[in-house]
């Protein structure tokens, strides 16, 4: 098992979530004394979940999905060893529509959060928000963000606590860099006032790495403010990376750009380790499904008239 996670990571896995079960597999197989990897013996560890388990379904199928990859690897080694055919399991994802915040909501959503109680929230909570909304940033990533992850001179974030273990860089555009070097600058005016010394870059009020219920507590009070009102029972602020993610696309295909070719681009800026997770927004607003329908036929229109 070491030597298949060690040969998958040098490739650019990550598998972290696998090396769990598998280590959960293997022990399962020496206390059972098996020593070959049968679809049998794989389905019926698979399907195993622990009482209260709220979607079986879905466990057993990441479970099996991760014996898949090792008894794909231990069966190029030794035939005997069989790989568990796929869609034993099945789980179908269900992924909600997101709400895209126009630009008038973003704009009202940064001035509520200005307008929020006790001076370290309307400092921090606009220039936070504003920066999901800027950059699609995962509400974790920035909320993990150091002072030393923000290169202000150059206008470029270092993202290391997203999803990914692998970090990536993140340019900014300069009103986006702007607004970071105030609240930077407010908030070691801040800290100097307070005697606080600390290395994150978003700081409650007492100096302390801001968390997340309170940010989703400032989101409530300020969407509602704002008026902001969604198809849910309460806005999300993980909407606000869809929104970046949405309107970048638009704004591509409005422009006339190659999609296909800044796919990768964009799943970069946004840490996406599966590309899948970026196509899912051409099917997720209906007004990018059709500017991607409207492309693919004008290519297959052109492919017809090619003599």
């Amino acid at each position: 098992m070491a030597d298949y996670l060690r040969l998958r990571r040098q490739l650019g896995a990550t598998l972290a979530g696998a090396e769990h079960l598998l280590g959960q597999y293997t022990t399962h197989l020496s206390a059972e004394g098996i020593t070959t990897i049968t679809t049998a013996n794989a389905v019926t560890w698979a399907d195993n979940p622990p009482e209260g388990t709220k979607n079986p379904a879905a466990r057993a199928s990441r479970r099996l999905t991760a014996v898949r990859g090792f008894a794909t690897y231990m069966h190029a080694l030794d035939p005997t060893h069989e790989v568990p055919a796929q869609g034993i399991f099945t789980s179908p994802v269900r992924r909600s529509a997101p709400h895209i915040y126009t630009s008038a909501e973003t704009s009202a959503l940064i001035e509520a959060a200005g307008l929020l109680a006790l001076e370290d929230r309307a400092r921090t909570y606009p220039t936070l928000f504003g920066l999901l909304a800027a950059t699609g940033l995962r509400v974790g990533e920035a909320l993990g963000m150091d002072r030393d992850d923000a290169d202000l001179n150059a206008g470029i974030l270092v993202v290391s606590s997203g999803k990914s273990r692998h970090p990536r860089l993140v340019p900014l555009h300069e009103s986006t860099t702007a607004a970071l070097v105030r609240y930077a600058s407010w908030r070691n005016e801040y800290e100097q006032r307070s005697r606080a010394d600390s290395s994150p870059f978003f700081i409650n009020r007492d100096g302390e790495r801001l968390r997340y219920h309170s940010a989703l507590k400032a989101f409530y009070q300020a969407t509602t403010a704002a008026g902001i009102h969604t198809h849910r029972l309460h806005p999300r602020m993980h909407d606000l990376r869809h929104a970046f993610a949405v309107n970048t696309l638009l704004g591509w295909y409005r422009e006339g750009v190659d999609v296909a070719a800044m796919m990768p681009a964009l799943s970069t800026y946004l840490g996406h380790t599966d590309p899948a997770n970026t196509y899912w927004y051409l099917s997720a607003v209906p007004e990018l499904l059709a500017y991607a329908a409207a492309r693919l036929t004008t290519a297959d229109t052109r492919r017809q008239d090619t003599p």
